[in-house]
């Protein structure tokens, strides 16, 4: 019998998750990922709620119901949500970015997938990995066609 293999946890930046979310290329496919059950994004209170004001930017253009629709299909049903325990301070330039390495390391969550470049410039902070979203892709050898 083969091993079972395990389900990766990660934690998106805000900015990829709309992008996944809302936009088209090769993004989405990380919601693929987390809607087959292939990977489990975790996310806190305080990544949350920056990417529910994100969501009620002008910029999307999306309705109320748009938006209570993405957090309730998209989102909650496949999301660990957490309560951020391990809180980290200054360890990034972009002190936004910090709330993100709180909830990677309250939760075990080896990777942190960021397109904001002086986040990922960090590389790694204690166990966690932060890296680009084309780096986590590469990691999943999965057909999308």
């Amino acid at each position: 019998m083969g091993k079972k293999k395990e389900t990766v946890k990660i934690v998106l930046d805000t900015n990829i998750l709309l992008s996944a979310l809302l936009f088209k290329g090769e993004l989405p496919k990380i919601v693929d990922l987390w809607k087959s059950g292939k990977i489990v994004p975790v996310i806190s209170k305080e990544t949350f709620e920056e990417f529910r004001v994100a969501l009620e930017y002008p910029k999307f253009s999306l309705t109320k119901e748009e938006v209570k629709a993405i957090i309730h299909d998209d989102v909650l049903p496949y999301f660990e949500v957490i309560e951020a325990s391990d809180i980290v301070k200054g360890a990034c330039k972009g002190p936004d970015d910090d709330k993100f390495l709180s909830c990677a390391l309250s939760t075990s969550v080896g990777i942190i997938v960021s397109g904001d470049k002086q986040f990922r410039a960090l590389k790694k902070y204690g166990t966690v990995r932060i890296v680009a979203p084309s780096e986590f892709l590469k990691m999943f050898k999965v057909s999308f066609d």
